[in-house]
């Protein structure tokens, strides 16, 4: 069995809509200049209030991906 090294980044995603959209809208982006996602992990849940009443949910996540290394 080969080995395998993981980074992990934080990103957050944001709608108007739903933390769910919110979610989907980080991993997206993230998979436009991120290569071989492996898992996504919703680490905090959030809104953003205007005049008391909520602008943006917030989702904080965690997204891995397979590390790989400068080729010589």
């Amino acid at each position: 069995m080969t080995e395998n090294v993981y980074k992990v980044v934080e990103l957050v995603g944001t709608s108007t809509e739903s933390w769910e959209k919110a979610t989907a809208a980080a991993i997206n982006r993230a998979s436009k200049t991120l290569r071989d996602l492996r898992v996504a992990e919703v680490v905090k849940l959030d809104v953003a209030l205007k005049n008391g009443k909520v602008e943006a949910y917030r989702s904080r996540i965690s997204v891995s991906f397979k590390y790989e290394s400068k080729k010589s």
